[in-house]
């Protein structure tokens, strides 16, 4: 009597697997950036006008300090995985090169984050002038004590 009922539910999970009746998720992991931000982008701003429009890199190498590499993967209920990449490029505080496939490899993620933030045509564009008046971080370390000096 065991041996039939362990053979029924081995056949009875063996079919749900098969039938596709397990749900699986849909699993976006990295940094999922607008296309309008990234497009917002260009070649000469500072590392925190960047950092204003992407927020922070997904890949922070101490070796590279002027390279940061924003990632992204996306996979829809257990198909194929989307890799996206968008790597900037400093030199001295001065973004230099933008290289990447981030905006080739639209996908159903894109959708979702656009269902996420909604409609927000009614927030105000700020331009990027708004952005270079913003005071760049100060390059000196401070001696720890809070004086900044």
């Amino acid at each position: 009597m065991q041996i039939i009922f362990k053979l029924a539910l081995i056949l009875l999970i063996g079919s749900q697997t098969a039938c596709g009746l397990i749900y699986k998720t849909d699993v976006q992991q990295g940094n999922v950036l607008d296309a309008d931000d990234i497009e917002r982008v260009e070649l000469g701003m500072s590392k925190r006008q960047v950092l204003l429009l992407l927020g922070s890199p997904s890949v922070s190498d101490p070796f590279h300090q002027d390279r940061w590499d924003y990632v992204s993967t996306y996979s829809p209920r257990g198909g194929d995985q989307t890799l996206r990449k968008l790597r900037l490029n400093f030199d001295r505080d001065e973004l230099v090169s933008i290289t990447g496939d981030y905006l080739d490899s639209l996908t159903v993620a894109d959708d979702a984050a656009e269902q996420l933030t909604g409609d927000q045509d009614e927030l105000p564009d700020r331009g990027i002038e708004d952005l270079s008046s913003i005071p760049d971080l100060p390059t000196t370390p401070s001696d720890g004590d809070g004086s900044g000096g």
